[in-house]
């Protein structure tokens, strides 16, 4: 790709026009993450108009949170190439004319198609592209507002929840489902108060491959057709996705995709089986409920208040630690779970899970950008939701074939905590060896040669004086690094 000189470019304001970024994302999580929650709403109408069984009918949730995950990258290389404004925007309208069509099912497969693929699609276009804005938006304040951000799932499910079921008892579900199509229309709203911004680190972009220069090249002098076209193509292909999602191959994101894989396993079970397992040791419906709604006050809690607190200037240089923390505290909260069969048990459960879900939640874009950078976080975060794609669609059925199997929920909720908790040791390991590498390299360059210096990646450079200049027959100088050859390296 040429390179591209941009004239404007500036630092995250951290405020301003940030801010109506910051509510963009906010009701976009609310059309994209409350509105999938609230389609388990539908779950009884569905199965009872379809006459199908709980399995099949519960695919339609699978499907949706599935698409939307899977498809994540999608969504980061249509705002890339494009802007962020015609992603959303684009996708908006493919999530409200799912919904809308949905309203018109004859079956469950129609269902499947429209509510959970087309839907789920739009979904994924409008995800990731607006978080990755709040991070170009916001440096020194970003793990607040994505807390504040992310918030709007909780509050969505909140206020959604016993609209839905009213819209239903009022218009059935097929014009619930009209109005709801009319509701997500609002992601074109969102989305175009994405206004774009060039960051100092955007300001150029790499050189192309040398070796899709030198074929393009050779192309033009065989055929300016055929050339042109095959410039455009390895431009796209091995220019722009190579740059783009080069960060795959640094060990430290591939250490965070695997771990983002255990997490995701372990958090998604508890929204299925909170209220079954609460109802099995004596709960009533009423007081199950009660204990949802306390789960999804609590997380947009911590949503918030984590944010903030993780930007406090004592804890800054700690966000990846607090990221750990809270994962690690959601698996222990697991493991303790099947030991609580009463509701004055539960009710500091639900607080304390709904929390630290809340809280890891905001800082996974905050812990993305620290390991990728904000060039790249739009599409490092399309991957990272993407990871949780498989998770989502198979932990609940595993688990539940665990309880058929066992004949309770224990062994469903050690397989999810003992899987949040690896996830949080792994990343935190990962760290640990890291560190002990850079302080071994540095250690080892001061006693090998005082002139050795280390590179912030690892690698040694010469500390040297370099000549810049005459002025009045005395040599003007200047100390630089330049990168010593690896067969020097102590």
């Amino acid at each position: 790709m040429a390179k591209v000189n941009r004239a404007r470019s500036t630092s995250p304001p951290d405020g301003g026009w940030g801010w109506m970024i910051v509510a963009g994302c906010f009701f976009v999580t609310i059309c994209t993450r409350a509105v999938t929650r609230c389609i388990s709403i539908f779950f009884v109408e569905f199965q009872t108009y379809f006459s199908q069984d709980y399995a099949q009918t519960a695919w339609i949730h699978s499907i949706v949170d599935c698409v939307t995950m899977l498809c994540a990258p999608l969504g980061s290389v249509v705002s890339n190439h494009f802007s962020c404004q015609v992603g959303i925007m684009l996708g908006g309208l493919l999530a409200s004319t799912g919904l809308i069509l949905g309203s018109f099912a004859t079956s469950l497969k129609h269902l499947y198609l429209t509510l959970g693929v087309l839907t789920g699609l739009g979904f994924a276009l409008c995800y990731s592209p607006a978080i990755a804005m709040v991070g170009k938006y916001f440096s020194r304040r970003k793990a607040l507002a994505y807390g504040i951000s992310m918030s709007g799932s909780g509050i969505g499910i909140f206020i959604l929840a016993p609209v839905v079921q009213l819209l239903i008892e009022q218009f059935s579900w097929r014009g619930a489902l009209l109005i709801l199509g009319g509701f997500v229309l609002n992601l074109c709203v969102c989305g175009a108060l994405m206004r774009p911004i060039t960051l100092k680190e955007d300001q150029t972009t790499p050189e192309p491959n040398p070796v899709c220069r030198t074929q393009t090249q050779d192309l033009k002098q065989a055929s300016p057709c055929s050339a042109w076209t095959k410039e455009w193509v390895q431009t796209c292909l091995c220019g722009s996705l190579q740059q783009e999602y080069s960060f795959l191959l640094t060990s430290d994101f591939a250490v965070l995709a695997t771990s983002v894989l255990f997490m995701a396993y372990g958090c998604s079970p508890l929204f299925v089986y909170f209220v079954p397992y609460a109802l099995s040791v004596g709960v009533t419906h009423q007081q199950a409920a009660f204990l949802m709604s306390i789960l999804g006050v609590i997380d947009i809690i911590g949503n918030i208040t984590f944010g903030w607190l993780t930007d406090r200037r004592c804890l800054k240089n700690y966000q990846y630690v607090c990221y750990l923390v809270a994962i690690g505290l959601d698996g222990l909260c697991y493991l303790c779970l099947p030991m609580l069969q009463s509701l004055p048990l539960l009710v500091p459960f639900a607080c304390t899970f709904g929390y630290f879900d809340g809280a890891y939640v905001t800082l996974i874009p905050v812990v993305t950008a620290e390991i990728v950078g904000t060039t790249f976080l739009s599409s490092a975060l399309g991957v990272v939701y993407f990871l949780h794609a498989v998770p989502y669609l198979v932990s609940p059925p595993i688990a539940g074939w665990l309880v058929d199997t066992t004949g309770s929920y224990t062994a469903a909720f050690l397989l999810c905590g003992f899987s949040m908790i690896f996830s949080s040791l792994l990343l935190g390991f990962a760290r640990v060896v890291k560190k002990m590498k850079k302080t071994q390299l540095r250690f080892l360059a001061k006693e090998s040669d005082p002139k050795l210096q280390l590179w912030t990646n690892g690698s040694v450079a010469y500390s040297v004086a370099r000549e810049l200049d005459q002025k009045d027959g005395e040599s003007v100088t200047q100390q630089c690094l330049v990168p010593a050859p690896h067969d020097q390296w102590p």
